[in-house]
């Protein structure tokens, strides 16, 4: 039992210590790691399971969404991404559609790229 306590002491302390930029990233892999399941449970037909972990990756693509700030231009371009998005993943819910999932699996990791590499060349 103090296992899963120490793993969960240690996660809240990460993200407790963690920059916005690292947040970020966390999120990124949070919402891979989300579809990923999600997508393996829609293989093995279980959707259950699979709408369970396709809302939480809805979940963080609207925390996304919710702080974006629309006083710079960029802003306006990654409301369009997560929100086709957001479309994506209600349909490949709906559809059960595994390539669907499967392309919001490769849009996220690149965007999850992109940000590591930002927080990368913002270090020098």
């Amino acid at each position: 039992m103090a296992l899963p306590n120490a793993y969960n002491a240690y996660a809240n302390s990460k993200i407790n210590t963690a920059t916005p930029a690292q947040l970020t990233l966390m999120l990124y892999d949070g919402a891979i790691k989300f579809c990923n399941i999600a997508l393996e449970a829609m293989k093995h037909k279980n959707y259950e399971k699979t709408n369970v972990y396709i809302q939480k990756t809805e979940r963080i693509i609207e925390e996304f969404r919710s702080t974006l700030d629309f006083k710079y231009p960029v802003a306006q371009e990654f409301e369009n991404v997560y929100k086709m998005l957001s479309e994506k993943l209600l349909f490949a819910n709906l559809k059960k559609d595994t390539e669907v999932l499967e392309d919001v699996i490769k849009h996220l990791r690149t965007m999850r790229n992109t940000w590591e590499e930002v927080m990368r060349l913002a270090k020098r």
